[in-house]
């Protein structure tokens, strides 16, 4: 069909199509109008996710969750805020909506539970798209009533979050009132511990004891060293002079040997120049002779002293060393008795200061834990509060109607084509030759009928008789 021919039935129609347009407007219009008005509070809310925490003193990383603004949208339109709600405005009191209940439910259920999902019929959350405000909107037939719950709905949504985060808190704090005790118990069997084991051991400062130890064997080891030394010395010096007396050191430097060995030089040289001169029988030969005798004697009795006094020294050294040797090996036992004490001192007081850690730890968390069990404050805050609106915003009587005509439109086109269908009419000779495949003799003009005023009915082209037929032998069809 060409839009000349779609044209024309909708003029030849155009009565169907005007009454199809005015019946759906006019039924429209009146339901609009018989409706209940809808008034809509709004209220906006803004949560703040770049501000830290005054008590934590940072963000929580849940506030930079991608699901957080959902999970938020999610607490807001939930059963226990609006029960919250219920409660607010009073609703579990009124004597009306306790009988609405028993229509609805019969007294079956919970009355609360009833009163949330009936209040939840009329909200309407919607969050923004470039940052964190959401928009509330109550929708109630009473304007009054609708701001009253919107601002009811942000106050129970606050409340809650609130809620939310303090209960936590005061259980996690009971909890770690009870882990505090268990931290001071330790910490004092710790502390115990480590006094009663340096009240026993006689410890007032294991580090300056052990640096005065520690120095005392080092000046031991030492004075050993220098015995040692000593010892091995006197004792080489009398194994040779026990061997040789008379080459030994110590003998040859005996001041009282060397002045003997000077007058033995002495009297064996007069010895030799009188026996020579004199002979051996001389009584003055014979005199020398016994003195030299004499001279070697007390040489002789000398160097033994002085073997007997280097013995007596390499015994003393000896003696001496034996003793440093047992006061060093006393010395170092000690030390290493010492250490041993200062080591379990030193884990003792590990333990007393790890029980102390965790008793900083978690009187620390408890302290937060308080704090944010009494905390008043949250990261949401009311940016608009609802007001009380004073247009109805359903039912909107123009733009249903406005919509209702267009749409009319388009049904009576579709009505139109449809009576069309089934009653088919030649009204052009555009049609006698798509529908009868047949050429157009002629169009004969109809007659026009005269209306009121004397207006005529009608466009003169739209009333004719067309004429079609096959030359030769014409048979026509007229409409």
């Amino acid at each position: 069909m060409t839009i000349s021919q779609f044209v024309n039935v909708l003029i030849s129609r155009w009565k169907l199509a005007l009454a199809v347009v005015l019946a759906i407007t006019l039924l429209v219009f009146i339901v609009a109008i018989s409706l209940p008005r809808q008034y809509t509070a709004t209220a906006n809310l803004v949560i703040d996710v770049k501000t830290p925490d005054p008590i934590a003193g940072m963000n929580s990383p849940a506030l930079y969750a991608p699901g957080y603004m959902a999970t938020q949208l999610d607490i807001l339109q939930s059963d226990s805020v609006a029960q919250r709600v219920a409660r607010m405005l009073k609703l579990d009191q009124s004597l009306q909506m306790q009988e609405s209940w028993q229509q609805a439910t019969g007294g079956k259920g919970s009355f609360y539970a009833w009163l949330g999902t009936w209040l939840l019929r009329g909200l309407e959350v919607k969050p923004s798209r470039e940052s964190n405000v959401i928009e509330l909107n109550y929708k109630f037939a009473d304007p009054r009533f609708a701001s009253l719950a919107a601002n009811a709905f942000v106050q129970a949504y606050i409340d809650t979050t609130l809620e939310l985060r303090v209960e936590p808190a005061k259980q996690y704090s009971g909890f770690f009132n009870d882990r505090l005790k268990q931290a001071r118990a330790q910490l004092e069997r710790a502390q115990g511990k480590l006094s009663e084991f340096q009240k026993e051991k006689g410890i007032v400062d294991s580090e300056e004891r052990i640096d005065v130890e520690t120095a005392r064997l080092n000046a031991l080891s030492g004075q050993l060293v220098v015995l040692r030394t000593q010892s091995a010395d006197s004792s080489s010096r009398m194994a040779q002079s026990r061997n040789r007396a008379d080459q030994s050191p110590d003998v040859m430097a005996n001041p009282i040997i060397v002045g003997l060995k000077s007058d033995l030089a002495r009297q064996e040289a007069a010895l030799q120049q009188m026996g020579s001169r004199l002979g051996d029988s001389h009584p003055q030969v014979v005199e020398l002779r016994t003195n030299i005798a004499a001279l070697r004697s007390k040489i002789d009795a000398e160097a033994q002293r002085t073997v007997a006094s280097i013995g007596a020294t390499s015994a003393i050294s000896l003696a001496r060393e034996g003793e440093i040797q047992a006061a060093f090996d006393a010395q170092r036992g000690k030390l290493l008795k010492m250490k041993a004490q200062r080591d379990e001192l030193e884990v003792l007081k590990r333990d007393t200061e790890n029980a102390q850690r965790n008793y900083d730890a978690v009187q620390a968390r408890l302290t937060q834990m308080s704090l944010e069990s009494q905390s008043t404050q949250t990261n949401v805050s009311l940016l608009s509060p609802a007001v009380e609106p004073y247009e109805p915003s359903s039912p909107r009587i123009l733009l249903a109607t406005v919509l209702a005509f267009f749409i009319s439109i388009l049904l009576a086109a579709i009505i139109v084509m449809a009576r069309e269908a089934f009653d088919r009419r030649v009204r052009s000779g555009e049609d006698v030759i798509r529908g009868l495949d047949l050429p157009v003799i002629g169009i004969m003009p109809k007659g026009q009928k005269k209306r009121l005023f004397g207006r005529r009915r009608g466009a003169p082209w739209l009333h004719k008789h067309v004429v079609a037929g096959v030359l030769p032998g014409p048979t026509a069809k007229t409409s």
